[in-house]
């Protein structure tokens, strides 16, 4: 049942419960209370059951986000993950390290990447200009976002909209020289390159958590692709950074 409707429903049954009492009120029949109680009986029971409802369409939307990000995750964003986790120095970890590892030394390689860091500058740019080749997959994430009412998501995929903008404008606007060079005298854009790139390891490790925890073949399978893909890195068939 729709909020609109649910609020609608609402009104008439405590109305209805009002004019038993007031009849109550004015009559002195006792009967009036127990039917009262009845239209109120039914609205605690509606609201449990839409409750219920809620909590079910969450959990098949939270589904079908795992489902979407699966699919990003290994095809679309296959070379930003590879490329951002190549740069970092801290925490150093491979995917071949991440498929070995336990749950709770997943969780221990997340809480080191609350706050990374990376080899270099250069590294660094490596990433961003993933993130700016990635835009249309952000764009589309945006789009799923606003269809299956992910407010999280949606506001994450506007931040990042909006930094691979800045990006673009710098160098449309043909300054010259690398973007991180630049960000580096700006404390404040400096901030946002490292939550941006901060947050895809973050989100990365998340998942990886997530699938470890509910789904541990797809983690398997996942983490395998990205192992394929490091290692292709490695040989030089792929150049991520």
């Amino acid at each position: 049942m729709k909020q609109r409707n649910l609020r609608v429903v609402a009104i008439i049954l405590v109305s209805l419960a009002g004019l038993f009492l007031y009849i109550q009120y004015v009559t002195h029949n006792e009967f009036m209370f127990h039917l009262a109680a009845i239209p109120l009986e039914v609205l605690l029971a509606l609201f449990i059951v839409q409750k219920f409802i809620d909590n079910m369409r969450n959990k098949d939307k939270r589904r079908q986000l795992m489902y979407i990000k699966s699919y990003l995750f290994r095809a679309e964003l296959c070379g930003l993950f590879v490329s951002n986790f190549r740069a970092l120095e801290y925490p150093k970890v491979t995917m071949a390290q991440i498929k070995a590892s336990t749950l709770q030394e997943l969780k221990q390689i997340r809480q080191e990447a609350v706050n990374p860091k990376y080899k270099s500058l250069e590294a660094m740019e490596h990433v961003v200009n993933e993130y700016v080749k990635s835009q249309h997959v952000w764009h589309d994430f945006m789009e799923r976002a606003i269809t299956y009412d992910f407010q999280d998501v949606f506001q994450n995929m506007i931040e990042i909209l909006h930094f691979t903008h800045d990006v673009k404008f710098f160098r449309d606007s043909k300054l010259g020289g690398m973007f991180i060079y630049e960000a580096e005298k700006n404390s404040v854009m400096m901030s946002k390159v490292e939550k941006i790139l901060g947050d895809g390891i973050r989100s990365f490790l998340d998942y990886a958590i997530e699938l470890k925890t509910e789904h541990p073949d797809m983690f398997s399978e996942m983490i395998s692709d990205y192992e394929f893909a490091w290692e292709a890195y490695m040989k030089g068939r792929v150049s991520y950074v």
